[in-house]
Order: C-alpha cells, then structure tokens, then sequence
C-alpha cells in the first residue's frame, strides 16, 4: 500500500502536499503523511451519514469508499476540504457571495465577513451594482458618494491583510452591472496591475445590452438607488453599447479583464428564481450564488475513468483505451454523496451563510484531465470528435448526479427551497436533495496533486524547464508523449530540452504529424476551438464553467470581440480572455504598454522603498551549506536584484525562520534601494557553527552562501544580462512559469495560485 501510494503521487503532489495540505506541528514540522490526510478528510465527510440513519459499519464503509476514490487520485475534493475537514477549524467550502448594500453598515459589514471567509480558506465574490454611483449625494452626511471601486479597493486591502499567514491566498470577483454609472471606470479599473491584486472582475452583461451592441443603438444606465433611468444634470443618461463593448474588449486585450458575465443567462439556470436572483459569481466565475451562499466542488479525474483494450496494430502508443461508462456512473453517483456530506459536515464561517447554504444545498461536482483523457483516447482537443464526446460525457455525468440527488432525497429529503424551485410543479418533479449539482470548475492544484491536465483545459506545454540548479535544466515532459516518443523513437534528452523552449512541439519536423495533431498545447488551440470546447461542456452543467480562452500573443482586439460573441451565441454564461504576455508586458511598462520601465537603483543617500511588482523574474541556485542544501532565488528588475527567498533542506524550524528573516532584511534592502556591493559586504564571511567547503571554495554560513550567490551575479555593480521571456509569467513563490486556466493563476510547480 505504502509503495504503491509513492508510485502514484509523483514528486510534484508530494511537494504540493508538504507546503499547503499536510498537518505541521507547532515548529513546522509535517506530522501527516498524504494517506492519513486522505484518512482524515474521507472519516470526516463519511460522519454525516448517522445523521440519516446508518450504522457503525455502514458509515465505516461509506469512509473506505471515500478513502479509496482520492487514494487512488479518481476524485478530489476543493482545497479546504482537503485541508480543514477532520481538523478544528472544519471550514470545507471554497466559494461563497457576499452581499454589499448601499450604506456604511452593510459595506463593512462585507468587509468583516471577508476577512473571516479568507481566514477559514474561502474566496469571496461580490456584486457591487447595489452601490450608489461616484459622487452622487449622500443626505445623511450632506457629502458626496465615492463609488464602487473605492470600496473594492477597501476589500482589496483587507485580503492583503489576511493573507499573508494563511496556507490559501483569498480572493476576490468583482463584478458591476453593465447599467450601472460607473461602468466606465470599473471597466478600467485593473489597467495597473499593482492595484486590485486580490481581484478579479467581471462586467454583468444583459440580454438588452447584447441587443443593443448588436443593433448598434443607445442604451440607458440605471440609478441602483431608485431602478430607474440615471440622471445626470436632470438629463437621462445613454451609452453607445457598442462603444462599451470597444471598451471592455480593448482592456481585456491588454490585462486580461475584465471578464464578461452573461447575467441573465446565469438566472435561465438559476433554479430558484422565486428566492433570489444571481448578481455574483466565486472568484472564477463558475459558481453563481445568492447572497450568504457558499459551494463545495469536486472533480473527477477522467485520466483513471478509462481501460485499456487490445489493439496491438494501433500506430499510435497511447490509443489502446476507451472509456469505462461503468465506472463513471459508480464514481459519480459516490462523489454527489461525498459531496451533499460536505454540507453536513461543514463548519461555516458565518450563521447565515450556514442557513442559506442549507436552504438550496448546492454542490458542484466538475472535472479534470480532460486533455489527458483525449490523449489517451487518441483525439486531439481542437476537432469536432473532441467536442462530441464532450457534450455526451457532461450529460452523463449530469444525469447520473440528478439522478444521485433523487436518490438521496428519498432518505435525506429535498433541500428546503424545492418547492419555491423550477423542479416542483403543481406539486410533482423530480425531488431534488440538491438545487444545483454540477460545475466545471478550475482545478489548478487539486489536478497537481492528482497528476492530471487541469480541468477541461489543453496541456498548458509539451515540455518545460522547471528549475535551473547548479547550471543543470531540470526538464520536465508530460509523461504520455514521453512514452510516445520513446515508442516511437523519437525521445532524445535534447529533444526534450528544445521543446521545453517553446513548450509546444507544433513546429518540430523531427516529431511526426499524428502525434503533433493528439497532443496540443493551449498556445497551438485557436480561440474559437477554446470557446467551442467551454460551450460543449456548459451545454449540460447546472451552473457554468470555467475556462481560459487563450489568445496568442499578436490577437489583435477584433480577435477579442470574436471570441465574445461566439461566446454569446453558443451559450456560455461567462468568458474570460488571456492573451499570451500581456500582463507581464503591462507590469514592466511606465504610463504606455510599448516602454519597458527604467527601474534605475537610486543613490544611497536617498532610500525610496519600491512597491513590488505583482509579476517578477528571477533563477533559482542551490549552494551547498554546513546545515544542508540552501535554494536560493533571487528576483531581478532591470538587471539588479529587487527580492531574495531561500529555503533550507531538513535542518530544522529554527534554521528556517532565521533564513527567511535574512532574506526579508536583504529584500527590504533592496527595495529601498541599497546598492548590492553593500549587502554581499555586510554578509561575506559571516561565520558559522558547521562551515563547510563547496562551490570552488568555504561556505561559513546561511548568510556567507547568499553573499556568495549574490557577488557571483551581481558582485562589482554587475547586471543581470540574460534575457528574460516577457511573454512569460513567473510564480511569485518559486519563480517558475505559471499558468492562466480556468480564470485563474496557477503553478505547477510549487501549487501556487491565485483563486
């Protein structure tokens, strides 16, 4: 068993594992190995079950079935459940909305409640259209309103504040309705990407504004106070919808947001109308919720829903495998069960978030490693057979869970509100446990930690440099085209090595076409095909789904407004846009996005601390220490260090925080502008209890290491002159490449992310 678990969770999910999930003991120490986690999580989730009835043994069998799906990576649950359930703090939700009304009261009301939300490991979405708009009157003070996106920038702060101790980053969605005043500056409130960091944002687009882009006609904005059309100067307020829509579309060119949500598409599906309607989404869009309402999501892993076959005249290594509908159905029915527990078995952060999540008991059971399953399937991502199967497979899984949630009702009951909901008519429908029960959520480390492609996205790269020590490319490939290539005879380590440059194997001649044509990467998918994909899948989930329409680096805006509408026509709820390198491009820019900023390191004499970059680049270099392996990174503006991290082997909790209080010193240094000769002077030479030799020469201690490092690259007023990929963005935890998918921001590497 113990063997076997090493075998499955490859070195990647361990090391996500150690950093955010494992229990640690009051000095750091991990005190859990992942089949105890998996333990804990599946005799927490099973407890519910005596709640309706069981037994002992049956809820000790109901545990094993639990146990046994995320030990063999078929299922994993949202990142809190993971880490909280069985533990004190017993928070198991990853999405919540939180309401925000046009007073003080109820605006740091929302503040409160993030800030507990963010503590317990959730994220936060918000509809702030409710919001009086910028500078209108407010009679209690006789002064003037300041809007919806100063509020944002309160939450934002808050978030900030939260964070920095949690094992799980908050975040936040944004979203304003299209009517309301401040549209204009909501749309263009992202365009420094210093601000509103722990934000996403959306635009809630109506079917009448839809309308209006598309008859190219006026349409009137709404005062939130009165619902009626916004004066201004006694005069109603119009906008050219076509000109908005030229707005939004030229920001998301060049940030990636805001996002568009189709609101009222939302509230088609919302299946309690008569309760409330939907203003707001998670942070990635997927999850639309009522005010205090939270969701717990899961995925199944689609690599481990197949079997092999024989088919030994196949030209193709990896297409002896079909699906196993059998198993499907088993895992799904068991995960709408795991699931509907995680209500019971949650301890919520706020009581009315408990009351109203139990009124509509929404669960969300989505997906991942989509793209390994076509792989192995032998079908490429960008074809129609692709979209075909994606359509059947969703409406399976859709109506194996209903039919799950039926089954669970008749012991457990229908959640509270079914009869205020569109499955009760005059007294008859299908009797629901659960008001929603599908979602194609983003998966960015839960898929790490199950060693699948994330979500219903493309492989983010064929191949990829994950780490640079000692001058040596650690090259990781994707396992499933590394058998090919060696099958095939066309795996060489140089081989490896040049495709981790480019990350996509489109243009290598040395690899042939039909392999080229199984295993794409999100770069070689055209937009359309991404928008195609994310519409075959909404087709039959409850809620919507998340992906990222990836858009090469030369889109032009009108390759933007393509996507939108087809996005609208096929009938997604909501789109979000990256295109390749704009944001780094945006990071690195003064006022214009065409002028690379010239962060020049001021004098001595005058210290102005910098604020940091949302985005970095920087190498990673291990140095041999008396007290082990020492990783340092360091993270570079315009040739010349800005912040330095590094981490110590197995040496100890105390070794650790003195390492990182050296390097939060030598980083506030930096930032302040004390040039680097000065640093590696005060570090050399420091002594040491456990001096040792390596790297050419005497390395006396922590600190003399970093010196070392340091004087190597930037010793003598040096610069760093190689030149770094703008197009790429690098993880602000371990400085590897990060990925957009799903809405979100993701490595791979180290299991950082941003939702």
């Amino acid at each position: 068993m113990e063997d076997d678990m090493k075998y499955e969770l490859s070195e990647n999910s361990i090391k996500v594992l150690e950093r955010r999930y494992l229990k640690k003991d009051d000095q750091g120490k991990i005190i859990e190995t992942p089949e105890e986690l998996f333990r804990r999580v599946a005799r927490a989730i099973a407890e519910p079950d005596r709640k309706f009835g069981a037994s002992d043994e049956e809820v000790k069998e109901v545990e094993n079935k639990f146990y046994d799906m995320m030990y063999r990576l078929e299922f994993m649950p949202n990142s809190p459940t993971l880490m909280n359930a069985g533990r004190p703090l017993g928070q198991l939700s990853a999405c919540f909305v939180l309401p925000i009304g046009d007073s003080m009261e109820s605006i740091f009301d929302a503040v409160k409640h993030t800030a507990l939300i963010h503590k317990s490991g959730g994220g936060t979405g918000f509809a702030f259209s409710r919001l009086r708009p910028k500078d209108a009157v407010v009679a209690s003070t006789s002064g003037v309103a300041s809007g919806p996106i100063s509020f944002m920038r309160v939450i934002n702060s808050a978030t900030e504040a939260v964070k920095q101790g949690g094992t799980r980053r908050g975040a936040n969605m944004g979203i304003l309705r299209v009517d309301h005043p401040d549209i204009i500056e909501f749309i263009s409130c992202k365009d420094d990407l210093k601000e509103l960091t722990n934000f996403n944002i959306s635009v809630a687009i109506t079917d009448a504004f839809m309308q209006a882009v598309e008859a190219d006609a006026r349409y009137e904005l709404i005062d939130p106070r009165t619902g009626s059309v916004y004066m201004r100067g006694g005069r109603p307020v119009y906008l050219n919808a076509r000109e908005v829509l030229d707005k939004i579309i030229e920001h998301a060119h060049r940030t990636g947001e805001p996002g568009l949500m189709f609101i009222d598409r939302m509230n088609s599906g919302n299946p309690v109308t008569r309760v409330g309607l939907y203003e707001s989404t998670n942070p990635c869009g997927e999850q639309p919720l009522l005010p205090y309402e939270s969701c717990n999501l899961g995925s199944i892993n689609l690599d481990k829903m197949l079997r092999a076959v024989v088919d030994f005249n196949s030209p193709h290594a990896l297409s002896r495998y079909e699906i196993d509908w059998e198993k499907l159905d088993k895992t799904v029915r068991l995960c709408t069960r795991f699931l509907d527990n995680v209500i019971e078995a949650n301890k919520y952060p706020l009581p009315e978030i408990d009351l109203e999540t139990k009124q509509n008991r929404k669960i969300g059971l989505g997906l991942m490693g989509w793209a390994d399953m076509l792989i192995l399937l032998g079908i490429p991502y960008n074809s129609q057979q692709a979209l075909d199967l994606a359509e059947r497979l969703m409406l399976r899984i859709k109506n194996v869970s209903h039919d799950e949630s039926q089954r669970l009702a008749e012991t457990r009951g229908v959640f509270p509100n079914w009869e205020k909901s569109f499955f009760y008519k005059d007294g008859h429908g299908p009797r629901m446990r659960n008001s929603t029960v599908t979602t194609v959520a983003p998966t960015g480390t839960i898929s790490i930690i199950a060693g699948c492609s994330s979500g219903i996205e493309p492989l983010f790269a064929i191949s990829y440099v994950r780490n640079v020590m000692d001058k040596t490319k650690l090259v990781e490939t994707n396992p499933y085209f590394e058998q090919v290539a060696k099958v095939r005879s066309f795996y060489s380590e140089e081989l490896m090595e040049k495709i981790a440059q480019h990350g996509s194997i489109a243009h290598f001649d040395e690899i042939p076409d039909d392999v080229k044509r199984i295993f794409v990467t999100a770069h070689d998918v055209s937009p359309e095909w991404h928008v195609r994909m994310q519409a075959a899948f909404q087709k039959y989930t409850d809620n919507a789904v998340s992906k990222t329409i990836n858009l090469p680096k030369e889109a032009t805006e009108d390759d933007v407004r393509i996507a939108y509408m087809l996005a609208y026509k096929l009938g997604c709820k909501g789109i979000t846009i990256y295109r390749d390198g704009s944001r780094a491009e945006q990071v690195l820019s003064t006022g214009s996005t065409d002028t690379p900023a010239k962060a020049a390191i001021p004098a001595p004499a005058v210290l102005e601390f910098k604020d940091r970059p949302e985005i970095l680049n920087g190498f990673t270099e291990k140095i041999k220490t008396g007290y082990g392996n020492l990783y340092i990174t360091v993270n570079i503006i315009d040739g010349q260090p800005f912040e330095v991290f590094a981490q110590i082997g197995k040496s100890g909790y105390s070794t650790m925080a003195d390492t990182e209080a050296i390097c939060r010193l030598i980083s506030l240094a930096f930032r302040s502008g004390v040039p680097v000769d000065m640093v590696i002077e005060q570090l050399k030479g420091i002594g040491g209890a456990s001096p040792v030799f390596g790297n050419g020469g005497l390395i006396s201690s922590i600190p003399d290491a970093i010196a070392q490092v340091l004087h190597k690259h930037f010793g003598n007023g040096k610069k760093m002159h190689k030149e770094f990929d703008l197009a790429e963005e690098f993880c602000p935890d371990c400085a590897a490449r990060i990925e957009h998918e799903g809405g979100c921001l993701v490595c791979r590497s180290c299991g950082y992310s941003k939702c």
